[in-house]
């Protein structure tokens, strides 16, 4: 009988390449308490049928954050005009239906090209500067469209807003209804779509370049990385998601705003990933979540003085909570479970 026999190389053959970043890329598989986190808006679709507008527009800056994190959190640009992408994917998708091109989700890819591509011009102008460079052209191309919207009211409505936009059946067969319902799944189906794409990418090897160019963008060329392409990229893709979380809610709001241009929600923003935590994506959703809870309560209580206590709350999370709500659980579970080992 022959022995059954295992190739191997030929002596002073040349090895596979290897990818360098291969041993290091993190675990991209779905843990339990992710899905869980998904199972959550399915459950509150059901627990809170009154809240489902609310729901969905939570979603909505949910994305919205998302995509900011993406340039911020892992590529380390700093932005103070973000809201000039997401308000441009909200105008492009209401003029869209305004002019009868009121299909939902063609109208949401439109917006995001239309994003995608500005962003991608703003980026030459973004990568070739430091932080304080950054914040100047994002700042300065936010106020720029802001102050075009404005002045261009035979177009956009200015300060009274555009209004007069009317969806489509979504897949036509599901209405958009005053309930809510269909912007909900709407809402959640992108979201969900296009985070797990993100998810993939940010475990990827091009994921892990953007986190080595936030650490130490002057060693990433020793390793034949392009930074300026690279952040070129991550500042396109974070535009494009910016301009589809826009689109999203003119569609499911039928009404696009001045204000989805204004500095303020670009603060706002960025006021959502401090309290969630930069560089991790689940960050984004969560800091929404509790910005869009709590202003939405402390506005109900006191609507004069909401801001103060969205303030505080800031404040208490950057002293007490380092790295945001997700970064002061992970130490506070990690302390526990130190305390467990000792106790042991």
């Amino acid at each position: 009988m022959k022995s059954a026999s295992v190739s191997t190389p030929a002596q002073g053959a040349p090895a596979a390449p290897v990818h360098p970043l291969r041993h290091s890329l993190p675990n991209d598989r779905w843990k339990p308490l992710e899905i869980v986190f998904w199972l959550l808006p399915i459950a509150a679709y059901f627990l809170f049928p009154d809240y489902l507008v609310l729901a969905s527009q939570i979603m909505i800056v949910g994305l919205f954050a998302v995509s900011l994190d993406l340039i911020l959190g892992y590529a380390g640009i700093v932005s103070l005009g973000h809201a000039a992408f997401f308000g441009l994917g909200a105008y492009i998708a209401g003029l869209l239906s305004v002019h009868g091109w009121s299909e939902p989700i063609s109208g949401l890819l439109i917006a995001a090209a239309v994003a995608g591509l500005l962003g991608y011009l703003v980026s030459f102008l973004v990568v070739r500067g430091q932080d304080l460079t950054r914040l100047m052209v994002t700042l300065g191309v936010g106020l720029m469209l802001f102050e075009a919207a404005n002045k261009a009211a035979f177009i956009t409505g200015g300060v009274d807003g555009l209004s007069g936009v009317s969806m489509n059946k979504l897949l036509g067969v599901f209405e958009f209804d005053l309930y809510g319902k269909t912007a909900f799944w709407y809402s959640f189906a992108v979201l969900f779509i296009v985070f797990a794409i993100l998810r993939r990418l940010v475990n990827s090897p091009f994921g892990l370049s953007l986190k080595g160019i936030r650490e130490g963008a002057r060693r990433m060329p020793a390793i034949g990385a392009d930074v300026n392409k690279r952040l070129t990229v991550a500042f396109t893709i974070g535009a494009v998601v910016a301009g589809i979380a826009g689109a999203l809610l003119a569609q499911t709001t039928q009404f696009v705003g001045l204000d989805s241009l204004s500095f303020a929600r670009s603060a706002e923003l960025m006021i959502m990933l401090v309290l969630g935590g930069t560089g991790r994506l689940y960050g984004a959703l969560v800091g929404a979540l509790v910005f869009m809870l709590a202003q939405d309560y402390i506005a109900g209580l006191n609507p004069a003085y909401w801001q103060f206590w969205i303030g505080l709350l800031l404040i208490v999370i950057v002293l007490f909570a380092r790295g945001g709500i997700l970064g002061g659980g992970e130490r506070l579970l990690g302390m526990i479970r130190r305390g467990k080992g000792d106790a042991k």
